[in-house]
């Protein structure tokens, strides 16, 4: 597909300092696929959400040993 887009100035400048050796088309190509997986995440990680539940949450976090950490975990 395609078609035009009208970029403003200040955005081509900002493409242009940033894409290095990709062609400009690339470069919004790329961004356009990033956003829409962003998106995509968001709304899966919602839906994820809704189905799960503190209680369950909870219960799993509690079958774990209370132990001091490794000392590779400390801080």
């Amino acid at each position: 597909m395609n078609f035009v887009l009208r970029i403003p100035d200040y955005y081509k400048k900002e493409i242009e300092s940033l894409k290095g050796e990709v062609s400009m088309n690339q470069f919004i190509v790329n961004a356009l696929a990033e956003k829409i997986a962003s998106m995509r995440t968001v709304a899966y990680l919602e839906e994820r959400a809704q189905r799960g539940s503190k209680e369950h949450a909870l219960d799993v976090l509690n079958k774990v040993a209370a132990r001091e950490p490794l000392e590779e975990d400390r801080l």
